[in-house]
């Protein structure tokens, strides 16, 4: 029996890595959905979707990562929703912002390849069952 596909929201402005991250995800049974800004996640969490882990970028236009989880966190949108962090941004005070705001993991971009943010975030599930 084929495990249930554990739905995950990728936001990144970065199209090329948002569809990177999407197919490798794919790969590895996971149902994908993206989002290009935080006010794209929030409209498409607004419309219903409920993601079981949510990986988005810090930087990105319009509302950064941080602002987004504010938001999310405001509107209660997402509630049972592992957050996870996957950002450049790696000094100690966006981590702990990070953490203020609940997310479960920090990944740094640069020091991590795709197939160890899928470990990570793997992992991440596991240990938050």
């Amino acid at each position: 029996m084929e495990k249930e596909k554990r739905k995950i929201l990728i936001v990144d402005d970065d199209n090329f890595l948002l569809d990177m991250y999407a197919l490798k995800f794919s790969q590895n049974n996971f149902e994908v959905y993206t989002a290009s800004s935080g006010l794209q996640a929030i409209d498409k969490m607004k419309g219903g979707l409920n993601p079981d882990v949510m990986l988005m970028d810090i930087i990105m236009p319009e509302m950064d990562g941080f602002e987004m989880l504010a938001q999310i966190n405001m509107q209660k949108l997402c509630s049972n929703c592992i957050k996870i962090v996957l950002s450049n941004k790696s000094e100690q005070k966006d981590i702990d912002e990070g953490k203020k705001l609940g997310v479960a993991g920090y990944i740094v971009k640069a020091n991590s390849t795709p197939a160890e943010v899928i470990d990570q975030v793997v992992k991440i599930l596991e240990n938050k069952k």
